[in-house]
């Protein structure tokens, strides 16, 4: 079944509809410790499911760990849950995605998650409901799961969560910096999805929308938001999410993960910090690093095309837009602002930088050389 998608201010209204309509009684909720009653989500949602016995699971790190997990599939079968809503960002996403899945497949976890063991049955219905515009997870059939500071992912039809209500009155309050880090998350997703070796017209149709809409709101949003600005991005980190469903992301994303294990610089912020470079990199492919099948002058198209929808007459302006956009909504733009100052660091961000899919994923071959030169030249 596709997923059903609700958006726009009130669309939360629909919540009371889906339950009816799967006469629904043990809710599991998936929401953040504190995020849910700031945003608005918690008075809301309270009146919506008085009638039901719900379940709260809210004991979990922001970028969540397989233990994490574990504790919810103990509460979750326990309590004999038949619905799951997820109402947060990313992290809480994948841990509602990842509980609602692992519950129903036998076995221990980590094989699925670790080991790539085939997932074979479906989780309960499951409403995804994002407080954030930025991780696109609610649109996505990949799950996060972290081991030992290193990053996994469930990646499955399955997993794409069954419902998706984007209502953006629950972006009202997010505070500039997880609203300039998110939406830093969602122009990285769209950018990378454009440039992926697996998109295609769909894909590149999502992206290019999401990029168009960002790059006019995100410095609204961030410095003087408005409830036309915060509707803008609640679209357009949802048509992220939906661009990466189909492509995955590239190696902008390999890299980051350890930067946000090791040195516990937020998701989004980290992923932007690359895309300058990663521009510039991609646009200089050729015969002999090329892994996109489409051709070299097909990649150094679709880098252009991308520069064009930044609104720069090429690569080098569109490097210095997107630099220029994070200083202007407050992220640092170098590692050395964010304490990452020394070759150790740079080669813990070498060492676990290379996650195979993504780093694949790349229109130019990555190679460690490479990498460690961008590194240096964004120290």
């Amino acid at each position: 079944m596709p997923q059903q998608e609700y958006f726009g201010f009130n669309s939360i209204n629909n919540l009371k509809e889906i339950l009816t309509r799967h006469n629904s009684k043990n809710i599991f909720l998936v929401t953040g410790k504190g995020s849910y009653e700031k945003c608005g989500a918690k008075s809301v949602l309270d009146k919506i499911l008085k009638t039901y016995n719900v379940t709260r699971f809210y004991e979990f790190d922001v970028n969540p760990k397989l233990n994490d997990i574990k504790e919810g599939i103990k509460l979750f079968k326990s309590k004999k849950c038949d619905f799951v809503i997820a109402v947060g960002g990313g992290s809480v996403m994948d841990v509602a995605k990842s509980i609602n899945i692992l519950v129903f497949n036998e076995g221990n976890p980590e094989d699925y998650v670790k080991n790539g063991k085939n997932l074979e049955n479906k989780g309960k219905p499951l409403i995804a409901i994002p407080t954030t515009s930025g991780s696109g997870s609610e649109a996505t059939k990949f799950a996060v799961v972290y081991i030992d500071k290193t990053k996994y992912s469930l990646d499955q039809e399955f997993v794409l969560p069954d419902y998706a209500i984007v209502d953006p009155q629950f972006t009202i309050n997010l505070p500039k910096d997880i609203t300039a880090s998110t939406g830093m998350d969602a122009l990285s997703q769209a950018i990378e999805s454009y440039w992926c070796i697996n998109s295609t017209n769909e894909s590149k149709k999502y992206a290019k929308e999401a990029i168009n809409i960002i790059i006019k709101n995100l410095p609204i949003v961030a410095n003087n938001p408005d409830k036309k600005s915060r509707i803008a991005m609640s679209k357009a980190a949802h048509l992220a999410g939906k661009a990466i469903n189909i492509s995955k992301t590239t190696a902008c994303h390999a890299i980051s993960y350890p930067i946000t294990s090791y040195f516990n610089v937020p998701h989004g912020h980290t992923v932007a910090l690359t895309i300058p470079s990663m521009l510039a990199y991609n646009s200089n492919v050729n015969e002999e690093d090329l892994l996109d099948k489409r051709g070299v002058n097909y990649v150094k198209k679709t880098i252009n095309e991308i520069a064009k929808m930044l609104g720069c007459a090429n690569v080098k302006d569109a490097i210095i837009k997107i630099q220029n956009l994070m200083k202007q909504i407050g992220l640092a733009t170098r590692l050395s602002e964010l304490g990452i100052k020394t070759n150790e660091d740079i080669e813990i961000i070498i060492k676990n930088g290379f996650n195979p899919g993504r780093v694949k994923n790349n229109p130019r071959l990555l190679t460690e050389q490479a990498l460690r030169r961008i590194l240096d030249e964004i120290r």
